[in-house]
């Protein structure tokens, strides 16, 4: 059984209408049938290589389960179907770097528009006070974006995924902060320390963090928050990048009307967000040559300026400029870091951008081309403004070397769009985190890549995202309205990433605090700074993008703690199959009595083959236990069909299926179909796959038993790692007799024959159960609030249920035969 085949063969009739109909399925969607999943997308081994890695066979079967001490979760827990961080080198590391520079640095390249205006207002400033001003931008890029975000905080991803809530994530690995989705739990890789591997004094504050409540609800909420601070941005961003550039037209004509303006910036807007299903790749790398030209062009006009008119300016490179400009306008200077801080605006989603590429590919595109570039566009516009004061109104069009007007207006409005894109892709990417550790409902997250396993598209959000933006356009009006909207989101959102850094720092690096502590108090200092300074904008505007976020953030918390207390009510139904069946002296399978109630009554065993979709994976699936438990009966042959998502695009067919055998119940088997994301399955004919590869492990676990001169004992593909040594995953010895000698009978006819083996499941009885008839399965929950709930908790209850029974559920996905479907409805109280 090296090779499952990708075609069931079966003799009788049934089985050839069933395969008839899965041909006229297959043939309908133009896709062929492999090893039960239909791709959608195929990929050649050459392009997967090890950037989209599917586990390789060699490893699964040396692996070792992580459940080898639980009898029921044989197969659940794979080392290799954990998330791993992709790696880049060589033509793909410089191809991410240049796709990098079209989707992350659009924010950051095109703030030279509007930050001399919104910093000095109405007033054109004298030569000292814009040197301040560069000085304070200047070591802002450095000390903020460059040291901070890219030599730094980048580093503090979540296996590959960025973001102030991976950080959260990181965090919940290496300490006991959070409680999991049973779903979940078979794919997080927890490497929690032990106690003799860290520092006292790094040990002590992971002890405090476990022990408090207030200090996990409190991370928790930030990094909710940050999520929903980066949404709320993204949808101010758009508008005010765009129509930052569209109101260029203003000086080429001076005529055109703000209606005009307004009405040709929400045009784009629309166009830029029809174009997101293309992908980040395709995206990228169309947007990546606008964003280098733009920015080297901008730099070759700062040359020019800076040769022309005042090269002085580079005294700004003194910090003692920017020190000496604060002390002079006292107040007035603090004002005005709320407008320096737009020099950096989108470096918090460079951070949760990060998944989408990688952390190297960031650096090089940031360090080799976008930082001195922008400084050299800076000093430049500098030395114009120096000569020129009354030029700081719109520095990028007044700046421009003569007979260049019209060339840089055009580019401006194409880096505009492309501006947007960071924060879009953003939203993406950490929307799809949250979605995964149910803080959301379950909404359609598309993958656009099967090389980088991180470019998402998520539609019902760029749909949001889209209204939302042009209604802020056409309601703001102007730049100068939206930047006091804009602004304090990005501080929070650098300031949580400062305390989630050093966290992890302090718990996950195991860095001592004393080297911790004086880097940490440098950056909480310079986020305080811009973030005061921001707060005075919220009267002024800010308070609708805090009140977004506010709401938002009420929604996610909302879910999670519904989820949570959903989790808590179904625990007792995620029970060991043996806490629900036990066997007499007279081998008669029994229910097991609960208190208070009925019990131990005789279980019927039906003909047929049953298929119980196991949602959660974890032990007995609800479904299972409610079937058995109100109905007293249970088909003859028993599956727990569990789908097991994984982070590669697709899984080899031969590596797809993990069967084993649970051994509380006769004929029960658990049978886990990894799949990746471009894989779908095929449920129209899914029975017959699902046969086919319990059929393959029944006679490879009865030929693995057959005495040999030499012992070898071949061994499934869909076996469990040390299922020799598993006694869910082979029948008991205590039940098992050889295998009867018949000479010259076929292998499968010798299986047959065995039908006084009454612990292990022959091929007669799987083909006469699968024969007779087949059930799929489902659990059909209803959840009802407790009665002598307190008031304010029912009140949030009952607001998580409306909007859980108001979304799709994940199982509405499987379209199996209705006329063999069974859903067994339930209530839950919680």
């Amino acid at each position: 059984m090296a090779n499952m085949p990708t075609t069931i063969q079966f003799d009788d009739d049934v089985d050839q209408i069933r395969r008839a109909r899965s041909r006229e399925a297959v043939s309908a969607t133009g896709a062929d049938l492999n090893g039960g999943i239909v791709f959608s997308r195929t990929v050649s081994m050459g392009r997967r290589s090890s950037k989209s890695r599917a586990v390789s066979m060699d490893r699964l079967s040396r692996t070792k389960s992580m459940d080898a001490d639980d009898p029921e979760q044989s197969g659940l827990r794979l080392k290799g179907d954990y998330k791993e961080r992709q790696t880049f080198r060589g033509t793909q590391l410089a191809f991410l770097a240049y796709q990098s520079i079209g989707v992350i640095y659009g924010d950051i390249g095109t703030s030279p528009l509007y930050v001399f205006s919104s910093v000095f207002g109405n007033t054109a400033p004298n030569r000292d006070d814009l040197i301040g001003v560069l000085s304070l931008v200047i070591w802002s890029l450095i000390m903020v974006v460059t040291i901070k975000y890219i030599l730094i905080i980048l580093n503090a991803d979540n296996q590959g995924e960025g973001g102030t809530f991976s950080c959260y994530s990181l965090l919940s690995r290496y300490a006991n902060i959070t409680n999991r989705d049973p779903r979940e739990e078979p794919l997080v890789k927890i490497e929690r320390y032990q106690t003799g591997e860290m520092h006292n004094s790094n040990l002590q504050v992971r002890n405090v963090l476990e022990r408090s409540k207030f200090l996990k609800g409190l991370l928790k909420t930030i990094g909710v928050l940050a999520v929903t601070m980066v949404m709320s941005d993204g949808v101010l961003t758009p508008a005010q990048s765009v129509l930052g550039a569209v109101q260029g037209l203003n000086v080429v004509v001076p005529t055109i009307t703000n209606g005009t303006v307004v009405g040709a910036t929400c045009g784009i807007l629309v166009l830029l967000f029809v174009i997101q299903p293309f992908g980040t790749t395709k995206i990228g790398s169309t947007f990546a040559p606008i964003i280098i030209i733009w920015l080297g062009t901008l730099a070759g006009f700062g040359i020019y300026n800076l040769v022309k008119f005042d090269a002085g300016v580079f005294k700004a490179f003194n910090p003692g400029e920017a020190f000496m400009y604060l002390i002079r306008h006292k107040k007035d200077g603090w004002k005005n870091l709320g407008g320096v801080l737009l020099a950096f605006t989108g470096v918090e989603a460079l951070f949760a951008d990060l998944g989408a590429f990688s952390k190297t590919a960031i650096q090089i595109s940031w360090l080799c081309w976008c930082l001195p570039c922008l400084l050299i566009t800076y000093i430049g516009q500098a030395a114009y403004i120096a000569v020129h004061p009354e030029a700081y109104a719109y520095p990028v069009f007044n700046t421009a070397p003569p007979g260049c007007l019209i060339f840089i207006l055009i580019l401006a409005i194409l880096a505009a769009i492309v501006a947007s894109q960071a924060i879009i892709t953003a939203t993406f990417q950490l929307l799809a985190q949250i979605i995964k550790l149910s803080y959301f409902p379950q909404i359609e997250v598309k993958h656009t890549s099967t090389v980088y396993h991180n470019q998402l598209y998520v539609p019902l959000v760029n749909y949001l995202l889209c209204i939302g933006t042009v209604a802020v356009t056409a309601a703001y009006r102007n730049t100068t309205s939206l930047g006091n909207a804009y602004g304090v989101c990005v501080m929070f959102v650098t300031f949580f990433d400062t305390c989630m850094t050093t966290l992890t720092a302090l718990i996950v690096w195991r860095i001592r605090p004393y080297l911790v502590i004086l880097p940490c108090l440098i950056f909480l200092s310079l986020d305080g700074a811009f973030l005061s300074s921001a707060l005075l904008k919220v009267p002024a505007g800010a308070w609708f993008t805090l009140t977004l976020a506010a709401i938002l953030a009420c929604i996610l918390i909302l879910w999670r703690f519904g989820k949570e207390q959903q989790w808590k009510a179904e625990k007792e139904d995620r029970m060991p199959l043996a806490h629900f069946v036990k066997v007499d002296a007279d081998g008669v399978f029994r229910l097991v009595g609960h208190q208070g109630g009925k019990g131990g009554e005789p279980i019927s065993f039906n003909r047929g083959f049953g298929i119980f979709f196991d949602k959660g994976g974890i032990n007995t699936p609800t479904a299972f236990s409610q079937f058995i438990n109100k109905l007293v009966s249970t088909p003859e042959v028993i599956v727990f069909f569990h789908m097991r998502p994984l982070e590669y695009p697709t899984v080899p067919a031969d590596e797809r299926f993990v069967v084993s055998r649970i051994k509380f119940m006769p004929n029960c088997y658990r049978v886990i179909c990894r799949h990746g994301y471009m894989d779908e399955i095929v449920t129209e004919d899914l029975a017959a796959i699902i046969y086919g590869h319990l059929r393959a492990y029944v006679i490879d676990r009865s030929r693995s038993r057959q005495p040999s001169p030499d012992h070898h004992h071949r061994r499934s593909l869909s076996t469990t790692p040390d299922a020799e040594n598993d006694d869910t995953a082979i029948p008991d010895e205590q039940h098992t007799v050889p295998l009867p000698e018949k000479k010259g009978l076929h292998d499968e006819d010798a299986l047959t024959q065995q039908s006084d083996l009454p612990s292990q499941l022959t091929l007669s009885q799987l083909q006469a159960a699968y024969d007779h008839r087949v059930l799929y399965v489902i659990g059909k929950e209803e959840m009802h609030v407790k009665h002598g709930t307190p008031i304010w908790r029912k009140l949030l209850l009952k607001t998580f249920l409306f909007f859980r029974d108001n979304t799709r559920n994940k199982m509405a996905n499987l379209k199996v035969p209705t006329d063999r479907l069974v859903e067994i409805g339930f209530l839950k109280d919680v």
